[in-house]
């Protein structure tokens, strides 16, 4: 089943099509806290505290909190629940207040040294929701990232990755609803210091289209993740 969803996954980000309109570029940072808590074999709460930098590394972009539980009735699946408060900085330092529901359902699979995870994701997103007449009308997506990872039996681990977002409906950008308009490459290295503590750097670049003014970013990514069992 997943070796199907890999191979179908592929063929949609090959047969992707480019941006009509002139893509804007910019780069930025992304700083990453991830903490997990085990319950035990099956459930697991988790953290993450994200600040994001844009303009070319000059300016607020912004930060959000995601809380959420997760639960893995099987060694080849896990299903994750979550809440994320985005503060998101807009014109003139003021703040846009989103909040984004989140489920996620993981397959993996490991041959050899080779490790492959299939990531779905359905979000929604409420924005401004007291200051904007759209804010009661909530943004749906579904998200397909596919990640494989090798193994050196070491502690770093080196992977790369690629994401797929489509829009099922946006009440502000009506023209990419029911159809596919970003993309994400990411190539990164784990660092895994013991049980608890993981370090990791990667390179991300996004693409947009289908879109009245897409942008193409390209992100410099650190985490730190902090695990107790």
């Amino acid at each position: 089943m997943l070796r199907k969803i890999i191979f179908l996954f592929l063929i949609s980000v090959g047969s992707i099509s480019q941006s009509h309109a002139q893509a804007t570029e910019d780069a930025g940072l992304w700083c990453t806290f991830n903490l997990e808590k085990a319950l035990n074999q099956k459930f697991s709460l988790f953290l993450t505290e994200e600040y994001r930098v844009k303009e070319n590394f000059s300016q607020h972009n912004l930060f959000y909190t995601d809380i959420g539980a997760s639960y893995k009735p099987a060694d080849f699946i896990k299903i994750s629940l979550s809440y994320r408060l985005i503060e998101k900085f807009i014109e003139d330092n003021a703040i846009s207040f989103r909040h984004r529901g989140t489920l996620d359902v993981v397959l993996k699979k490991k041959v050899g040294q080779v490790s492959f995870a299939f990531r779905q994701r359905l979000q929604t997103e409420y924005r401004n929701f007291y200051s904007s007449e759209l804010g009661a009308i909530p943004e749906w997506y579904t998200r397909s990232k596919l990640t494989i990872k090798y193994d050196f039996d070491k502690p770093v681990t080196p992977y790369i990755a690629t994401e797929l977002r489509y829009q099922i409906n946006n009440p502000r950008m009506v023209e990419v609803n029911n159809l596919w308009h970003r993309s994400r490459f990411i190539a990164g290295l784990d660092y895994k210091k013991n049980d608890r503590n993981t370090f990791g750097v990667y390179y991300l670049i996004q693409r947009e289209w289908n879109l009245s003014a897409p942008q193409n970013l390209y992100i410099v990514g650190l985490e730190y993740s902090l695990t107790f069992k």
